[in-house]
């Protein structure tokens, strides 16, 4: 059984969708991260930079104690390899599918997450961010574009990689971007958004959460974070 520390981000969607597609048992432990729950002892001792989604696995391959994992892309990779699906063995397909993780972990969740923030959340209008962030994003998806201009999926078949990609392409419209201008990813995008896990995932997140606006006191809990965040609000909870 894999315990899913969840919220409904699009870090928090790659791993159910991953889920589904791989048939492993598993629950869901919603963490609310607009309430402040990543910052509880219980989810801070899984997953240490607050951040979901994370995983516990209670049954894991050495037979010892469950095995916590954070990082979704850690966690996709830990999925892929224990099931022995989505990932290839041999070398040069593995890091063909490898290398389009690392690229939505460092480039497009990143940079199109900035976008997403100035274009939607900043308190103040700054020109320049919203500017430099959604033409990072639009570069992003270019790559990705071209990437899938002659192929069905980012890292030959079917893997991890794009079930990491899609739920940041799903918001392009929040990254000031149009698929209109982006064939390859169009054709991707619609193939994806058609299987049964990723309709199941979404089914899934609209049962979780009801009020996906983020709120004054959401956003003062979601953006702004210190190295003391935690310890000042668990010491105000006490």
């Amino acid at each position: 059984m894999i315990e899913l520390l969840y919220w409904t981000t699009p870090n928090g969607h790659k791993i159910v969708i991953a889920l589904e597609e791989l048939g492993l048992p598993y629950r869901i432990t919603p963490v609310n991260i607009s309430t402040g729950e990543q910052f509880k002892p219980d989810f801070l001792k899984v997953s240490p930079n607050n951040r979901i989604p994370a995983i516990i696995d209670h049954a894991p391959e050495d037979g010892g104690r469950p095995l916590p994992v954070f990082e979704s892309g850690a966690i996709l990779e830990y999925l892929a390899d224990k099931t022995g699906k989505l990932l290839p063995h041999r070398r040069r397909p593995r890091f063909e599918a490898l290398q389009w993780l690392y690229w939505q972990m460092g480039g497009l969740g990143p940079m199109a997450g900035q976008a997403h923030h100035f274009l939607h959340y900043a308190p103040e209008d700054v020109a320049y961010a919203k500017d430099r962030y959604v033409k990072e994003a639009n570069r992003l998806y270019g790559v990705l574009d071209r990437r899938l201009a002659d192929r069905d999926f980012v890292g030959g078949d079917f893997s991890i990689a794009d079930i990491a990609i899609y739920p940041w392409v799903r918001s392009h419209a929040r990254h000031g971007q149009d698929l209109g201008e982006f064939p390859g990813i169009r054709r991707w995008y619609d193939a994806l958004g058609a299987r049964p896990s990723v309709i199941r995932t979404y089914e899934i997140a609209d049962t979780i959460n009801k009020a996906p606006t983020v709120s004054k006191e959401a956003h003062s809990i979601l953006f702004g974070q210190t190295a003391t965040s935690h310890t000042a609000r668990d010491g105000a909870a006490s």
